[in-house]
């Protein structure tokens, strides 16, 4: 049960993924993103296996950027054997019916000092909602990184029906955060 609320804490993820980049390939090596609920009062993480981007961003022109990304829900992965088994269930990500979460940009504002909030449409499990995710843009040698953090709530996406809604036990809050590097964006 406790990996299962974890699981909640995979659909965060997917709203991480509205990270703003550059005309961009990602380096998978050095990229992930990883999410956190607290089952009883206390954090458990986990993190997506299996996600694709398409991104076009210039950090001098983030108005005129794009930001898609689709995340295998069925990736959702805590750790555990035992909770990952629970994950694809339709109480939890539904992925006989759901396979896939997404995110695409609407609107990529730029902060100063390489900051960027990237707002767009999360879709989870059928549900879409508005977000908008902080990222922070560092770059090295070819490599730009993009880092950030946002909360979700997890029975705004049905992640966990039933039950599973008493927030009691396992929280609403999922915490996302992710790093994302890529080659090929423009200097900051």
């Amino acid at each position: 049960m406790n990996k299962i609320r974890t699981a909640f804490v995979l659909a965060a993820s997917l709203a991480l993924s509205g990270v703003a980049f550059a005309q961009a390939k990602v380096v998978p090596a050095q990229s992930q993103i990883t999410f956190a609920i607290k089952e009883m009062g206390v954090p458990v993480e986990g993190k997506f296996g299996k996600w694709t981007a398409d991104i076009a961003f210039d950090p001098k022109k983030p108005e005129a950027g794009k930001v898609a990304f689709t995340i295998a829900t069925a990736s959702a992965s805590f750790g555990s054997p035992e909770t990952d088994a629970e994950v694809p269930k339709p109480t939890w990500f539904n992925v006989a019916k759901f396979p896939n979460a997404t995110f695409a940009s609407t609107a990529i504002k730029a902060k100063g000092g390489g900051k960027f909030d990237v707002a767009g449409k999360l879709t989870v499990k059928g549900t879409s909602k508005d977000i908008v995710v902080p990222i922070v843009l560092a770059q090295a040698g070819g490599n730009t990184t993009a880092t950030g953090a946002f909360s979700i709530k997890r029975n705004e996406f049905h992640i966990g029906e039933g039950e599973w809604t008493d927030t009691s036990q396992l929280a609403d809050d999922v915490a996302v955060k992710f790093k994302i590097t890529l080659t090929g964006v423009a200097p900051l």
